[in-house]
C-alpha cells in the first residue's frame, strides 16, 4: 500500500475577506447540509482506489471548515474512515477561524481524531483585522486559542499575514511576538498578495502607496525569521516555521510531491503523476513538467532539493538537466550547494519567484 494524503475542501465562510480569491463564500444552513451529504457520498466512491493506499495525513481546508456543525464534521470523518485505511499516527488538521468555534465542535474534532488545528489569526492588531475584513478580534482569537488548549490540542498552527495596508514594521513585529509568545507549535507567516478580482485589487491594485514598500516588505520578511528564531522556531519552508518536530507533515508531502487526493469543489489531486482539479479530467504530467515541479516545490523547503532523489526519480542527474542554471544561481549568490542538496540563499528567497522561473525547461 502506498502513502496517500487527503485534502477535503469546505468552501463556506461567514463573510468573504477583502483579499481572498479562494473558492469560498457565505452559505445557508441548507446549502451546507446538502454539500456535506454530497461530499460524504463522493468520499465513499473512492472505496476501490483506497485499497491501494494508506492515508498518512488529512487536511480539512476552506473556506472556513469550522463553520460546519459538530455532527457534519463527524459525518465527514466517518465517511473517510469507512473508505480509507488511515494510519494510527496520521496527522489530521482542520482549519478554523475565531468566531466560528465552540467547545462542542472542539470535542467533536478530538473524538473524530483531529490532532492538529490551524487557526487564522492574521494580525494581532484589530485595526488591521478590520481592514482585511476578518470577522474576529484579537481578543476573540485568544479565547479560541485558550479553549483549544483547554480541550487538549497540543499541535496548533497560527496563520499570520504581513504587508497589510497601513501596516508598519513595528506593528508586524508586535504581531509576531504576541503570536510566538503563546507558544503555538507552528506559525505560517505569509505576505499579502493583491489578487485580481478581489475588493483589495479594486482598492489597492493600482494605488500601492497605501501598501508597505518593496524594501519595507523584505525587512518584514527578514524580521520574521529573526524574531521567530528568538522563540525557538525553525524556518523549514519559505513561509513556515515550527518548533522542533512540529513541521506540517501534510504540507511537506506537497513539497515532496507525495500523492494526494483532493475531494470537494476547490480541491486538486496528484496521483500516478496525473494532476487534476475538481470536475476536470486527470492530465498526465510530462517528464519535463515533473522535473520542473520537483525543483519549484523542493526549493520552497529550506533544506532544498535533493540531487539523489532527482536522479532516482528521473534517471538523470540534476546537474545534467540544470547544470547551467545551478552554476549561474550559485555564482550570483541566489542559491548554494550543500552535500546532496541545492537550496535558495536568503537573497534567493527574497526573489524566489524570479529564481523559480529559471527552472522552466524549454
Amino acid at each position: 500500500m502506498r502513502p496517500l494524503e487527503l485534502y477535503v475542501h469546505i468552501p463556506f465562510c461567514i463573510k468573504k475577506c477583502q483579499y481572498c480569491d479562494f473558492l469560498s463564500g457565505p452559505s445557508s444552513e441548507e446549502e451546507r447540509r446538502e454539500y456535506v451529504t454530497e461530499l460524504c457520498r463522493q468520499i465513499r466512491t473512492y472505496k476501490k482506489l483506497a485499497g491501494d493506499y494508506h492515508v498518512v495525513s488529512i487536511f480539512i481546508g476552506g473556506g472556513t471548515p469550522s463553520i460546519l456543525d459538530a455532527e457534519q464534521i463527524t459525518g465527514i470523518f466517518e465517511a473517510v474512515r469507512d473508505t480509507f485505511a488511515v494510519d494510527e499516527d496520521a496527522e489530521i488538521t482542520i482549519e478554523m477561524n475565531p468566531g466560528t468555534v465552540t467547545e462542542e465542535k472542539l470535542t467533536a474534532y478530538r473524538q473524530a481524531g483531529v490532532n492538529r488545528l490551524s487557526i487564522g489569526l492574521q494580525s494581532a492588531e484589530n485595526v488591521e483585522l478590520k481592514i482585511l475584513g476578518r470577522i474576529h478580534t484579537y481578543e476573540e482569537f485568544l479565547d479560541t486559542y485558550r479553549l483549544a488548549r483547554k480541550k487538549g490540542f497540543r499541535n496548533i498552527n497560527v496563520d499570520l499575514m504581513s504587508a497589510i495596508p497601513g501596516q508598519t514594521i513595528e506593528g508586524w513585529e508586535d504581531t509576531l511576538r504576541k503570536a510566538a509568545g503563546l507558544e503555538p507549535e507552528h506559525i505560517s507567516a505569509y505576505s499579502l498578495i493583491i489578487e485580481e478580482g478581489t475588493p483589495f485589487y479594486e482598492k489597492y491594485g493600482l494605488c500601492t502607496d497605501q501598501l508597505p514598500g518593496e524594501e519595507e516588505e523584505r525587512q518584514m520578511y527578514r524580521r520574521t525569521k529573526e524574531i521567530l528564531k528568538e522563540y525557538g522556531y525553525n524556518r523549514y519552508e519559505i513561509s513556515n516555521y515550527a518548533l522542533p518536530g512540529y513541521e506540517c507533515r501534510h504540507n511537506l508531502g506537497y513539497w515532496n510531491r507525495r500523492e494526494y487526493l483532493g475531494i470537494g469543489t476547490g480541491a486538486a489531486s496528484l496521483m500516478d503523476n496525473r494532476r487534476w482539479n475538481y470536475g476536470e479530467e486527470p492530465a498526465a504530467l510530462s517528464t519535463k513538467e515533473q522535473m520542473e515541479e520537483f525543483m519549484f516545490l523542493g526549493l520552497r523547503k529550506t533544506e532544498g532539493a535533493s540531487k539523489t532523489k532527482f536522479a532516482d526519480e528521473f534517471g538523470r542527474g540534476m546537474d545534467e538537466v540544470y547544470g547551467d542554471v545551478l552554476e549561474k544561481m550559485c555564482r550570483i549568490g541566489l542559491m548554494e550547494k550543500s552535500d546532496d542538496f541545492v537550496r535558495l540563499t536568503d537573497r534567493g528567497i527574497d526573489v524566489s519567484n524570479a529564481v523559480m522561473c529559471e527552472f522552466l525547461l524549454e
